[in-house]
């Protein structure tokens, strides 16, 4: 359970970010107990919060790196990650990015395109280098959950088809500076349920006999991420059930003994750790309805205009146990810059401090300056 020192908060410029390092330890020691298998790997994905004094807790706690783009190969590697547990995914890699990750030797490139599996070979073949690589497969699993973070399916802009995966693979073993490594994949996001899991388990376990039969063995499997968090509420379930996810893999999955196991996880590490922490501005009195207008807006928090998701508000400051209902709205010229509707609070007022709860993902790390506003900055717990 997060306890806010509000007092100190009182005096400082909002709205910012104030993450307890306490629920993030506790979070990788469950991450640590749970997938303690010699063939298992935790990789974080990076893409979920790359505050530098998260990213060096992690690092502390022997997570590799899951990295989309190069700037977070970069920062990866800044945070003092070792290459050698550095992967690399995203649809798009430029050829200053696949340099990039070539120089540094990192572990691996999760490849979604023929495309760029030509491009990489280019380079690599250009640098004298081999590119490790592992094909992203859509194994056409739905994971049930919002449609901009469902990436598994045939026809998401992610990840090779499963039609097209054997010419893929020939190309694959011909290409003299490819190394196939294995197989990723990655269904989704926020996944709260085990059968999504389990069903691409059984994906997973056909394509091995099918390419076993025909004489093709893998290194490694990648099952990316994707677990959830509760939203609604963080204090109560504060940690995922990191248990059953790993034990969805260790019962479904028929991994061959000398395959690695590879995992990349976000949201579910840093998802519970961070609150995005803003001052009302006024209290606005409609026809039906009151506004809490917050300094707060979607530039800090996208996640509910993007994604119309919703994370727990919380009064701080407010001292009555009465309540009142408020639309929580923020202050850019945009209508979809609001965090909740005739949410319940405590009576606010003017000055009042809040808590949008179960912010350490995709919170400050998408955070803009749209409308000329400052980046949000960070305050940890001792």
């Amino acid at each position: 359970m997060t306890i806010f020192p509000v007092k100190e908060f009182e005096n400082i410029p909002t709205p910012f970010y104030y993450y307890d390092l306490n629920i993030l330890r506790e979070t990788l020691n469950e991450v640590a107990k749970h997938s303690s298998r010699d063939n298992y790997h935790v990789h974080y994905a990076i893409k979920a919060n790359a505050n530098p004094q998260i990213l060096s807790i992690i690092r502390d706690a022997h997570l590799g790196v899951d990295c989309v783009s190069g700037g977070e190969v970069q920062a990866a590697l800044n945070a003092g990650f070792s290459p050698d547990k550095i992967v690399f995914a995203g649809v798009g890699k430029s050829d200053w990015e696949i340099k990039l990750a070539l120089e540094n030797n990192i572990s691996c490139f999760n490849v979604e395109s023929e495309a760029e599996l030509e491009v990489i070979q280019e380079i690599a073949q250009s640098m004298d280098k081999s590119a490790t690589v592992a094909l992203r497969v859509n194994p056409n699993v739905d994971a049930h959950t919002h449609h901009y973070i469902t990436t598994g399916l045939a026809e998401n802009k992610f990840g090779i088809n499963l039609e097209m995966l054997d010419h893929i693979i020939e190309r694959c073993i011909i290409l003299p500076n490819i190394n196939l490594q294995g197989l990723h994949f990655h269904i989704g996001s926020q996944i709260t349920e085990t059968e999504p899991f389990k069903k691409l388990c059984l994906k997973i376990n056909e394509l091995q006999s099918h390419y076993e039969n025909i004489g093709i063995k893998f290194n490694s499997i990648n099952v990316g991420g994707g677990l959830g968090i509760d939203y609604d509420n963080p204090d109560e379930n504060p940690i995922p059930n990191f248990k059953d996810y790993f034990e969805t893999f260790h019962n479904n999955l028929e991994l061959r003994p000398w395959q690695q196991l590879h995992f990349e996880l976000g949201r579910s590490i840093v998802g519970q750790c961070g609150s995005l922490i803003t001052r009302v501005l006024y209290v606005k009195e409609g026809v039906k309805k009151k506004f809490a207008i917050v300094d707060a807006g979607f530039t800090e928090l996208i996640r509910p205009a993007l994604y119309q998701a919703h994370h727990n508000i919380e009064n701080l400051s407010s001292k009555t146990t009465d309540t009142e209902h408020y639309d929580v709205v923020g202050p850019i010229c945009e209508s979809s810059d609001r965090f909740g509707e005739s949410e319940i609070l405590p009576i606010t007022s003017r000055g009042d401090l809040l808590a949008l709860r179960s912010a350490g993902a995709y919170g400050e790390i998408m955070a803009s300056q749209y409308n000329c506003r400052n980046l949000p900055k960070s305050l940890f717990s001792e």
